[in-house]
């Protein structure tokens, strides 16, 4: 049976925060990227249902073909932990910083699954 701990990291991976920085740049001023990264550094790992996180999102569930998908798929067949989700409240949307694809991977796995995340 799929558990949150079997398919998780507790923490994120250092190389998520500069991947979500770089995101959060097309949608923020470089600085305020930034200053909403250290925020998401310092917060709390959190967990919430993968079906909330997508709904709350408003964006689309990516197909299994997709390759990073996929290769999430296969990461968590071969018994590697993926890293949690990092997110950002936005006025009415959430914003997936990064982890769209693993998110993604865990709603095909089961959409009630625990998904740890940093939320700020």
């Amino acid at each position: 049976m799929l558990t949150r701990d079997k398919l998780w990291l507790q923490e994120p991976e250092d190389h998520d925060f500069p991947a979500a920085q770089d995101y959060l740049e097309l949608l923020f001023e470089p600085d305020e990227a930034k200053k909403v990264v250290t925020k998401l550094k310092k917060a709390k790992t959190i967990i919430k249902k993968s079906k909330d996180i997508l709904r709350a999102s408003k964006l689309s569930l990516l197909p299994e073909t997709n390759i990073h998908v996929k290769e999430n798929l296969k990461k968590v067949e071969k018994n590697r932990k993926l890293s949690p989700i990092l997110l950002v409240r936005s006025h009415s949307e959430l914003i997936i910083a990064d982890g769209y694809h693993r998110l993604c991977c865990s709603y095909y796995l089961t959409e009630d699954l625990e998904v740890p995340c940093r939320l700020v």
